[in-house]
């Protein structure tokens, strides 16, 4: 075991505040980015966890969050010609006015109509799934209870995010553009920070008047008969398109779509103060107790300088040391973010943490360990062996 190492373990009091102090930092920015990239995630759930191996979209389309992305219609058939295509839909969906209606029942007196809380109305969007067998626009995890009551007339399933901002529970009747509808299934997972989403079977959207009859369509959702070869057909696909449409992957759909989040300017203002701060944070108490640590072991220094260990080697080992703290921290960063991230799910909400942001974050923290250390190596001046004479 090096001596850096030693050091950390046998005085690891020294150095523990700046162990937190890499670790909170860390904590500021993978939470913020984590944050952000979850209510990306929330807009885009229900795709990415559907059964669709391949999904295709227009052309300019470069992802599912801001910008058309739908196709004509006359395009299904087309996909139905490459073997390995077993099932395409097209994903709809609409929006409209969602109204509690537990407290506008007609057989409720007036007083009692009163003494009720005013009816909430919120504007919703509404997407869809196919309620047949293994459809492909149904999510991998939606049980088979809720895909059951979404296939009644007239039901919808509701995020539990969601209900306090629409005022309903489950069996709850509620007028979705001023038609009843039911609350048949509460779902998990499936946030929308921005605006509350319902989930219904196509033939319900359809009874609702709000079914997609014309020429466009929704982005395609195809299922492969082997889904292993997705990247292979999407090549394909792309081929026979000649340039109509563009075949996407789901796993190239939800790194497309984790990416459009940071094209948003003030989403990269906010992620980048939070950079900033925790640069600064690191650092500066990073510095301190690092150089600290170093003045409390400088006559363990003076001693090494006596028995002809030279500057260099001492500046070595207080490289090695700082790398050190920064593993440790990076560490203590990715456990603390963790545990936030499962108090988050307890309470509906995704901190998405993929793992390209732990390796640039983890990355960070110990080149700020590092550069603490350098600025710390003045200290090492006053490791005179004359010193220990006094």
């Amino acid at each position: 075991m090096s001596l850096a190492l030693s050091t950390l373990l046998f005085e690891w009091r020294r150095y523990m505040a700046a162990v937190m102090a890499l670790a909170l930092s860390g904590l500021l920015v993978l939470a913020m980015t984590g944050v952000f990239i979850g209510i990306g995630k929330g807009f885009t759930a229900q795709i990415e966890r559907s059964r669709a191996d391949v999904i295709i979209m227009q052309p300019g389309a470069k992802s599912l969050i801001g910008g058309p992305s739908g196709v004509p219609r006359r395009f299904i058939p087309l996909v139905y010609n490459n073997p390995e295509v077993v099932e395409v839909q097209p994903l709809d969906g609409a929006g409209g006015t969602f109204q509690s209606v537990k407290n506008v029942d007609p057989t409720l007196s007036q007083a009692d109509r009163a003494k009720m809380d005013a009816p909430r109305q919120a504007f919703v969007q509404a997407s869809i799934i196919d309620t047949t067998p293994d459809a492909v626009t149904i999510p991998t995890d939606y049980s088979q209870d809720l895909i059951d009551a979404l296939r009644q007339p007239y039901t919808v399933a509701v995020d539990e995010t969601a209900l306090p901002q629409l005022g309903v529970k489950l069996g709850d009747k509620a007028l979705y553009n001023g038609q009843t509808v039911t609350v048949a299934a509460i779902t998990r997972g499936y946030p929308n920070m921005m605006q509350a989403n319902v989930v219904m079977s196509r033939d319900t959207l359809r009874m609702l008047g709000q079914a997609d009859t014309g020429p466009r369509v929704g982005p395609l959702m195809v299922k492969l008969r082997d889904p292993s070869q997705a990247r292979y057909v999407a090549d394909q696909l792309n081929v026979q398109g000649d340039g109509q449409w563009k075949a996407w992957t789901r796993q190239e759909l939800a790194d497309a779509n984790a990416g459009a989040m940071f094209e948003e300017g003030i989403l990269v203002i906010i992620i980048g103060g939070c950079v900033v701060l925790g640069i600064i944070i690191g650092v500066a108490i990073t510095w301190q107790t690092l150089r600290g640590a170093i003045m409390a072991n400088i006559k363990e220094f003076a001693s090494l300088r006596a028995l002809g260990v030279g500057m260099g080697s001492l500046r070595r080992i207080v490289m090695e040391l700082s790398f050190w703290v920064g593993v440790v921290g990076v560490g203590a960063a990715i456990l603390l973010t963790w545990l936030v991230s499962l108090l988050a799910a307890a309470n509906a909400v995704i901190i998405s943490l993929p793992p390209i942001l732990l390796i640039v974050v983890g990355g960070g923290l110990i080149l700020i360990a590092m550069g603490s250390g350098l600025l710390s190596m003045g200290i090492l001046k006053k490791s005179q062996p004359a010193d220990l004479l006094r």
